[in-house]
This record gives structure tokens, C-alpha cells and sequence, in this order.
């Protein structure tokens, strides 16, 4: 039986936008006298840095996302290194998502380059209003686009990925039409949500080829998938197997959220500079200080704290994770401080640490508070929330801790970030 019989394929008209180099776009459209230059967007001033995004002359001349700066440079001498703006980069991100609120209420982004739209039921065929969307989002914002139209999700941005992003166009249709000859001859490599790892299950399993699943039948694949990785592989399985037949039942979600469950915050760091754990703890105490400044902004406490690190010997790296129970729920950063500095220097071996982070489970809201005879927590938290507040309106490094100000401290270096890069 073909797998699209009995209405797996639904009928609706997906869409999965994609903006081409999107960094790299937004910076070649600030600057036009770099039209016809070979832009990547790193850190120009390192060396060992990555590149974030590159534009496709770039491209052409063998720079790849995610190589060393220097590594881009030796391949293309004339490559122009821009310092990122993640700042504007969201900024551009949200007004493209209103661009395509304009065409359909049903928008959900993926990433900060990718959104879902469900344009089910549009007078315009989905070839038609997928150009009408693309020349709106160039126009306003100088990113090209891609779009892969699909009866779902997961043929939307597969038909992104292996077809709009290769063709001229940049546009394709990937549907229960055309998927035997376009998808399935493509290596297993290529389906969506298959990593390395699993791609060498499937090696070993001799289906080398995306058709190779979707052909089997579906409990065959599971007793091959049990003989491989064993019994509990079945939910693999049946998630492999609906994605190569192009099965997908999730919708369009605008706007979606989920029920908050833990906030944390981690940061990488440099081995070489963390090796005592007086330098740890500052960075501990500015994470959980962060932490605490989040769970206050969305209206919650916290009962478990946890926290965990990478150690390094300079030629392997291991870790560890722990948490702990407080008496009372808490978004205080002195309070959860208490718990995780002494959590953490408990199962520290000594070795220098590479990352660390910290998070706070068991939320609750904060609209109860719960009293102490030693300690006037109501006051505590209208303390915090006046500092929150003033952070808020002039950034993070407005007010800073007096342990930030040290030479381990990475809280002014982090307020000039999002995400890890400059804004």
C-alpha cells in the first residue's frame, strides 16, 4: 500500500520560508558597496573565530559556515569579515514575521531565519503567492528568500532544504506527486532530523537511500531498527519511518508557546582562565544572578536548583550535573547562591572547567511568598525588582554585582551580547 493512502497527506498548503545567508544578507544590504564583494559575518578581529553566516559569492569560493575565520581568509583573501549585530539581525527577524502576518494569521517561526506559514485555502496558487511573499520580504529588508510549499510541516522544509535552496527560483513543491522520483533517491543523510550517528545506523542497516525506509513496511522497519539498536527503538522507528513517507499531523502554530517547566543559563569559557575556584564562583554567582532576573521577569519561583560543568584536561572533557531541594520556592539570587556554590564545589574535581551552568525546576508562580522570622523576603524582592527594573531601561551592566567587576567576571562582557554574540 502506498504510504499516502488514507489521508496522511491531509490537505493543506505549508510553507517553510528560509532567508538565504540571512546575516550575511542583512549586512550586504546595509552596505551596498559590498554588492558584488564575498561578505562572511564573524568576529574580524579573531582569527580562531567562526564564521556565522556567509553570502553566496563567499560560498563560491569555498567559505562554509561554521569554519575558523582564519580558515575562510586563506581560502578567500578578499573576504570581507563583518562583526555581527544580533540585535538588529532579531529586529529584521520580527518585521519579516509581520511581513508574512500580512498574507496569513497562521505564522510559527523556527528559527531566526525560518517561520512556518499555513496559507491553506489562498486565492493565489502557492507558487504565485510564494513569489508575492519573496519579492515583499526583499523589498523591505534586502534577504532573498526560499520557500518549500507541502501538504505539511516536514515536507515544507525538506522541499526548502533539498530543492528551493538549490534552484533558481527558490521555490519547490514537495508532495505525494513527486515525492518517489525527488526525495527518496536522495541519500539517507539528507532526511530531515537524521544526524551523523543515526546515519550510520542506517548504513549499517544497508538503507542507503531516504526510499529505502519508505518503501519498507512500517513494522518490518521497526524489527530492523530492534535488531540494530534494540527494543526501545520502536518510538525511533515509527519517527523515521513517518518522516521518509512524509507523514506529519503537527499544525502551524502561531505564536507558540510552551508551558515554562525550568530557566537556566550556561556559559562557555576558557579552560585555561578557570581553574581555581574562587574564578568559578564568580561565574557562578553571575548566572544565578541571571537566572533569578528571569524567572522575576516571567512571574516565577523556583524549589530545585541544579547545576552542572565541563571539566578539561586539555585532551579529553567530562562533566557533571547536580541539583538540590530548597525549603521554600525562591527567585532571590542570594538565596539559590547558597545552594549552588556549595553543590558545586562538592563534586568539582579540581580540573579547570570549560562551561557552566545553572538552572531553576519546579516553578511556581511568585504571587505567594512565603515569610521567614530571620529574614525580610518581601523587601529582598522589592530590592531586586527595583534593580530589575532599572537593568531593564538602561542594560544589564547598569548595575553589576562588585565580584563581576574582576578580572573572572563575564557579566559586562555578556551584556554587550546576545546569545553569545555582539549585538
Amino acid at each position: 500500500m502506498f504510504p499516502f493512502e488514507g489521508g496522511y497527506m491531509g490537505e493543506k498548503t505549508i510553507f517553510l520560508i528560509d532567508g538565504q545567508s540571512f546575516y550575511a544578507s542583512i549586512e550586504k544590504a546595509a552596505r551596498p558597496e559590498l554588492e558584488n564583494r564575498p561578505v562572511a559575518v564573524g568576529d574580524p578581529a579573531r582569527e580562531s573565530g567562526i564564521i556565522l553566516a556567509a553570502c553566496p559569492i563567499a560560498k563560491q569560493q569555498g567559505v562554509t559556515t561554521a569554519e575558523r575565520v582564519g580558515q575562510a581568509r586563506a581560502k578567500c583573501p578578499e573576504l570581507v569579515v563583518i562583526r555581527p549585530r544580533m540585535q538588529t539581525y532579531i529586529a529584521i527577524s520580527l518585521l519579516i514575521t509581520e511581513i508574512f502576518e500580512s498574507f496569513t494569521d497562521r505564522v510559527e517561526p523556527y528559527s531566526i531565519d525560518e517561520q512556518f506559514l499555513d496559507v491553506t485555502g489562498a486565492v493565489q496558487s502557492p507558487e504565485e503567492l510564494a513569489r508575492k511573499i519573496q519579492a515583499q520580504v526583499f523589498l523591505s529588508t534586502g534577504v532573498w528568500c526560499r520557500v518549500g510549499i507541502g501538504p505539511n510541516k516536514v515536507l515544507a522544509k525538506t522541499a526548502t532544504d533539498n530543492f528551493a535552496k538549490k534552484n533558481q527560483k527558490g521555490i519547490f513543491t514537495l508532495n505525494e506527486s513527486n515525492i518517489a522520483e525527488t526525495l527518496w533517491p536522495l541519500p539517507v543523510h539528507r532526511m530531515f532530523m537524521v544526524s551523523t550517528g543515526m546515519t550510520r545506523h542506517f548504513l549499517r542497516m544497508g538503507l542507503t537511500q531516504i526510499g529505502d525506509i519508505a518503501r519498507l513496511d512500517q513494522m518490518d522497519f521497526r524489527r530492523r531498527m530492534r535488531r540494530e539498536m534494540g527494543r526501545q527503538s520502536d518510538i525511533q522507528a515509527d519517527y523515521y519511518w513517518q518522516i521518509a513517507c512524509g507523514i506529519d499531523p503537527s499544525p502551524v502554530e502561531s505564536g507558540i508557546r510552551k508551558e515554562l517547566k525550568s530557566i537556566s543559563h550556561g556559559k562557555a569559557l576558557r579552560s585555561s582562565l578557570y581553574g581555581e575556584l574562587a574564578d568559578i564562583q564568580v561565574v557562578l554567582l553571575e548566572l544565578v544572578t541571571e537566572v533569578c532576573r528571569r524567572a522575576r521577569r516571567r512571574g516565577f519561583m523556583g524549589r530545585v536548583v541544579s547545576v552542572g560543568a565541563v571539566e578539561t584536561d586539555g585532551d579529553r572533557a567530562w562533566g557533571f550535573g547536580r541539583q538540590t531541594t530548597l525549603p521554600e520556592p525562591t527567585s532571590l539570587a542570594h538565596e539559590m547562591a547558597k545552594a549552588v556554590l556549595p553543590l558545586f564545589a562538592k563534586h568539582w574535581s579540581g580540573a579547570p572547567v570549560s562551561r557552566l551552568f545553572v538552572s531553576l525546576d519546579s516553578l511556581v508562580e511568585d504571587k505567594v511568598m512565603q515569610l521567614t522570622l530571620f529574614e525580610d523576603r518581601a523587601k529582598a524582592y522589592r530590592r531586586e525588582r527595583a534593580i530589575d527594573r532599572i537593568q531593564d531601561r538602561y542594560g544589564s551592566a547598569a548595575i553589576l554585582r562588585a565580584s563581576s567587576l574582576l578580572e573572572a567576571g563575564v557579566a559586562r562582557e555578556r551584556a554587550e551580547q546576545i546569545g553569545g554574540h555582539y549585538k
